[in-house]
C-alpha cells in the first residue's frame, strides 16, 4: 500500500515538473536577459536595475528585518480589510437572495459605488478615517467587497431550482432552503470571489500607505522611490507578488479542503489560478 502511495505522489510530483517547466525556463530567460543589459550597460540601472541587485536588496530586506516588520503590518491591515469585505460581501449578497425587495431597493446604490473607482476615493477615506490603520482597513474592504458580493449572490442564485421545489414541497422554509441547498451551491462561486478579493485588499492597503501612513510595505516604496533606489523599490514589487501568490495559494488549499466534493470546478479553479 505504501509502495502506491509512493508512486503516485511521484507521479503527481512528475507531471507537476513537466507542466511547470516552460513557465521557469521563460522566466529564466528573461531574468538571463535583463541581467545581461544591465551588466553592458544597455539599461538605465535607475530604469531598469539588474536582477542580482534586486535579489541583493531583497535578501538584506529581511536579513535586517525592515521587511518583516513593515510586511506584518501591512498583512494585518489587508487581512483586516478582507475580512470586512467577506462579512459585508457574503452578508448582503445573502439578503439580496432571500429577500427580492431588499435586492431591488440596495440595486442603485451598488451599481453607483461598484461604477466608481475605489482608489478615487482613497483621499476621502484618509480624511474620514485618518491616516491610522482604520482607513486602510476601510480602503481594503472597500476594493474587496464587490467581487465577494457578486459571487455570492451568482451563486446563490445559480441553484438548481429542482432541488429547491422539493424542499419547498417539503414544506422547508425559506431560510432552511438557503442553508440547506443554496448555500452549499453557492460556496464555488464565494471562493471565486474571496479569491479575487484577497489580493484586492492587499492592493486596497498598499494604495492607502500611499496616501498616508509611518509603516507598511507602501510605506517603503514611497521612500525608496524618493531616494531613486529603484532596485530596492522592484525588491518591494517582490515582497507583494510572493505574497500575493502565497494568499492565492492560501484560498486555493481552503478551497479544495472544504469543497472536496467539488472536484470538476476545483480542476477549474486550480488552472485558473496558474
Amino acid at each position: 500500500m505504501d509502495n502506491i502511495r509512493g508512486l503516485i505522489i511521484l507521479s503527481n510530483l512528475r507531471a507537476k515538473l513537466r507542466s511547470a517547466w516552460l513557465p521557469l525556463a521563460v522566466f529564466a530567460l528573461l531574468v538571463a536577459l535583463c541581467e545581461s543589459a544591465a551588466r553592458l550597460g544597455l539599461t538605465d540601472p535607475m530604469v531598469l536595475p539588474a536582477p542580482t541587485d534586486i535579489a541583493a536588496n531583497f535578501i538584506d530586506g529581511f536579513h535586517s528585518g525592515i521587511y518583516s516588520r513593515h510586511l506584518q503590518v501591512t498583512l494585518l491591515q489587508a487581512f483586516s480589510g478582507f475580512a470586512l469585505a467577506c462579512v459585508l460581501g457574503i452578508g448582503l449578497g445573502s439578503l439580496t437572495s432571500l429577500s427580492d425587495r431588499f435586492g431591488r431597493a440596495l440595486q442603485p446604490i451598488l451599481i453607483a459605488v461598484e461604477a466608481t473607482p475605489k482608489i478615487a476615493l482613497a483621499p476621502l477615506i484618509i480624511v474620514w478615517f485618518g491616516y491610522g490603520v482604520g482607513s486602510k482597513i476601510v480602503l481594503a474592504g472597500a476594493i474587496g467587497f464587490f467581487p465577494v458580493f457578486i459571487g455570492t449572490a451568482a451563486g446563490l442564485r445559480a441553484a438548481e431550482p429542482g432541488r429547491l421545489d422539493v424542499l419547498r414541497a417539503l414544506g422547508a422554509s425559506r431560510f432552511q432552503v438557503f442553508r440547506m441547498v443554496a448555500l452549499p451551491s453557492a460556496m464555488p462561486h464565494i471562493f471565486a470571489g474571496i479569491n479575487v478579493a484577497v489580493v484586492l485588499a492587499l492592493l486596497g492597503t498598499i494604495v492607502g500607505e500611499f496616501m498616508g501612513a509611518k509603516e507598511g510595505l507602501g510605506t517603503l516604496i514611497l521612500y525608496a522611490n524618493g531616494n531613486l533606489d529603484t532596485a530596492r523599490v522592484f525588491s518591494i514589487l517582490l515582497v507583494l507578488a510572493a505574497t500575493g501568490l502565497v494568499l492565492h495559494w492560501i484560498i486555493g488549499a481552503l478551497r479544495r479542503r472544504l469543497l472536496f466534493w467539488d472536484a470538476s470546478r476545483a480542476n477549474a479553479y486550480g488552472s485558473a489560478g496558474a
